[in-house]
């Protein structure tokens, strides 16, 4: 057990809204036992200190790319746009291997753990012809190794450029092949049990990598199988003109056509909707993760978020591929949202409350996790505390929660706790060496480049 004692302030994410002070949280096993005043560590517990620290639910990263860690501030890929940055990426990521999975796979869920990220997603849609068919199963077992709960969602391409798409076609896979994969990684790793630590999902790239026919049969695989549906959408007006061109309706209401909203379905991005698709995403319980960081770099747009709070919408937070962030800060993530709604709907838009509760409870709502994303009994012990005595947070602490998002430099998390297991001590990873974790990123992002004939001179001489 783990006692986590004299707890400065705790944002419960209750359905009250409820923050507490000067408590104590007790862990047993995977679940939080008792929360409040006065409760006594049983013998043999750890105690951990935490006059200073603020706790809040572990936040949940609903949207990633990790192999794109390693194509963090490429050259030619600054100042595009989605679909130019894609085709500017794609002939990097022909050159995908398994080690650079396992590298960057370890490199991001470090990153997540480190900034208070309890639970992630992955959407893996890339599989060079030469680099095998394991490269889902190398990732669960890195992301395993971290000890981060894990989503992982095997993404499909199916268009390539002989075919109109934008990837080159060593990079696409057969519909075959796809849901063939599908389901051994549903067999091998999905567990539908609550705490689960890995969950498998089904996630075609988007509307314009895939045929309507592979969108389809993956939906009917994934709800045969019980397994969430995932894919990017109505992410720039380019994907808008194509679906028009494509199949004479927007993305949402292709969606619609598809069979493809509903509770076991989320999407990336919806940056671009129109009135009657909010109310319908809205309407049919379908997530959205949304993604600011992402949509500013690639100037694609804000999305709509505070109205679709406004009608209900199940929203959370992602931090997008590394190559369209550039980085795996969850908590960054939040004060990247604050501002960017701030700025671009006006001042009352939203508040640090609803964007916290987004990035913990509202992230485990889109994926079915009612046993995560908040600090009560009985429900799982994945919690970050940050410790609100440094010195960004000092002159802050009239409202320590929003605090993490207003002010501060240093975004990393003082303990990470998943499912009861703390991973992320006093600042640092407890279970791999951040040092070693860099370099093997450095390492095999160089050989990627070099590959593809990017110039790495810099990396040389660094």
């Amino acid at each position: 057990m783990i006692l986590f004692r004299d707890i400065y302030h705790l944002a419960t994410m209750n359905d009250a809204g409820e923050r507490l002070t000067n408590v104590n949280v007790l862990i047993d096993g995977p679940r939080i036992a008792d929360v409040g005043p006065g409760i006594a560590a049983p013998e043999g517990s750890r105690i951990v200190d935490c006059s200073s620290m603020l706790m809040i639910p572990g936040m949940v990263n609903l949207h990633h790319h990790f192999y794109q860690t390693l194509q963090r501030n490429i050259p030619p890929a600054q100042n595009r746009k989605l679909f130019d940055w894609l085709t500017t990426l794609y002939d990097i990521w022909a050159n995908l291997s398994p080690d650079a999975i396992r590298a960057s796979t370890r490199l991001a869920c470090a990153e997540l753990l480190l900034t208070g990220c309890t639970m992630t997603s992955d959407q893996m849609y890339v599989f060079p012809s030469e680099a095998g068919t394991d490269l889902i199963d190398i990732e669960v077992e890195a992301a395993a190794g971290l000890g981060i709960r894990f989503h992982p969602t095997r993404g499909s391409m199916s268009r390539g450029r002989s075919q109109g798409g934008l990837p080159p076609d060593v990079v696409v896979q057969t519909a075959d092949e796809i849901l063939r994969d599908s389901e051994r990684l549903i067999d091998a790793y999905h567990d539908p049990e609550p705490f689960a630590m890995t969950r498998i999902a089904l996630s075609p790239c988007s509307p314009f990598s895939v045929d309507a026919d592979l969108m389809r049969d993956t939906a009917e695989l994934a709800r045969d199988r019980g397994v969430l549906l995932h894919t990017h959408l109505a992410e720039t007006e380019d994907e808008n003109e194509f679906c028009l061109k494509e199949y004479g309706v927007r993305p949402v209401g292709l969606m619609e056509s598809l069979d493809w909203l509903g509770d076991d379905v989320w999407f990336a991005h919806c940056v671009h909707l129109e009135e009657n698709e909010l109310d319908l995403l809205a309407g049919t319980g379908t997530g959205v993760s949304h993604c600011p960081t992402s949509n500013m770099r690639l100037s694609s747009g804000v999305a709509r978020v505070p109205e679709m709070l406004e009608r209900g919408a199940k929203v959370g937070l992602g931090v997008d591929g590394s190559a369209s962030n550039d980085s795996s800060d969850m908590l960054g993530e939040l004060r990247i949202c604050l501002l960017a709604h701030l700025l671009t709907w006006g001042p009352r838009a939203i508040t640090a409350d609803e964007i916290a509760r987004m990035a913990t409870r509202g992230g485990a709502d889109v994926l079915g996790r009612p046993e995560i994303g908040t600090i009560a009994p009985g429900m799982a012990a994945d919690l970050a505390l940050f410790d609100m005595s440094r010195i960004g947070y000092a002159g802050a602490l009239t409202d320590p929660l929003a605090a993490i998002m207003y002010a501060g430099f240093d975004h990393r998390a003082s303990y990470t706790v998943v499912n009861g297991e703390i991973v992320v001590e006093e600042g640092r990873l407890v279970r791999a060496s951040e040092e070693e974790i860099a370099a093997d990123g450095n390492e095999a992002s160089r050989r990627m480049l070099e590959d593809a004939g990017v110039d790495t001179s810099w990396m040389r001489s660094a």
